[in-house]
């Protein structure tokens, strides 16, 4: 079955070697869960239409490929690259001899770019929790979401990283801490001293013998819920609410550190991205800014032309 109509319950054979593939993945790479969740769609889908996948032959494999017509060009990739691992393994395991894989599609993708909050966005939304701050009393729930803006804002943490943050983890007299990302991989992340005053205000308010440091019942605040805040509070300052996420102010702190001259390599350690390339997608924004400053500071600058 190679068409995209629904797939087959997969053998017991393919299951088993999904299973290996995906736990040396998570053990050996530290993939996240929800990479491999994907990975073990794509898979079990393959499988499902192929029938034995594990033993599948190019043909077979560029016959599955053809039912991916109508995918969109990054759908097609990442199924795509799914198997190729996957048939990379079997060959590496001794499973197979050979890898049937260079059949498969190799479509050119362009990573979107990100969206942006201009400086005046940002302000906009921070003047909005001042308005929430200088009530009498202040609502804990506005001292809540001024430290969670600005964690998102000023330290561009990820959704997952800032909700299930533990409450010592910030800690008043260090400027820093240490997270533990995707793929496990731990790195360090700079606090300004605003996000700090901030948190320092807000842990008042937050239960005796909590966990974490922004609690909801027994667990963490959800990141569905921390998504509400933040288009909710974009609302209020006036700016489109479907511009706005916890991921588009990660995005703006990356793309205004480096229009005030940030080093790439720092930003992509302070962003957690493994490839620079990742980190690379951000220097789009500031083209203009960064012609200016060759025209301006190169050394060539400064030394006659022949014949001057």
């Amino acid at each position: 079955m190679t068409g995209l109509g629904d797939a087959d319950p997969i053998s017991r054979a393919d299951a088993a070697m999904i299973d290996r593939y995906l736990a040396m993945l998570a053990a050996e790479r530290g993939a996240a869960r929800n990479t491999l969740l994907a990975y073990r769609n794509d898979l079990e889908d393959a499988a499902g239409r192929i029938g034995n996948l594990t033993e599948a032959s190019g043909e077979t494999l560029g016959r599955l490929a053809q039912g991916w017509a109508t995918l969109s060009s990054s759908s097609l990739a990442r199924k795509s690259s799914t198997l190729r691992g996957f048939f990379g393994f079997l060959e590496a395991e001794g499973v197979r001899a050979d890898n049937p894989s260079a059949a498969l599609p190799r479509p050119a993708t362009r990573r979107p770019l990100p969206k942006v909050l201009s400086h005046d966005d940002v302000e906009a939304m921070f003047g909005a929790i001042q308005a929430r701050l200088d009530r009498t009393p202040p609502d804990p729930l506005d001292l809540r979401l001024a430290a969670l803006i600005e964690l998102l804002y000023g330290s561009g943490l990820r959704a997952s990283e800032l909700v299930s943050l533990p409450l010592r983890a910030v800690s008043t007299d260090r400027p820093y801490l240490i997270l533990r990302g995707k793929g496990g991989r731990e790195r360090l992340v700079p606090i300004s001293d605003r996000a700090r005053a901030a948190i320092a205000t807000w842990r008042r308010h937050v239960p005796e013998g909590s966990l974490w440091l922004f609690p909801s019942g027994p667990n963490h605040l959800s990141r569905i819920r921390l998504f509400q805040l933040v288009r909710a509070l974009a609302a209020e300052a006036g700016i489109d609410p479907a511009r706005v996420s916890p991921h588009v102010l990660r995005h703006a702190f990356a793309t205004h550190l480096l229009e005030g001259g940030a080093d790439l390599r720092a930003l992509q350690a302070m962003l957690g991205h493994a490839d620079i390339a990742t980190t690379q997608i951000y220097t789009h924004v500031d083209a203009s800014r960064l012609v200016a400053l060759v025209n301006a500071r190169h050394p060539l600058v400064d030394l006659k032309r022949p014949g001057a």
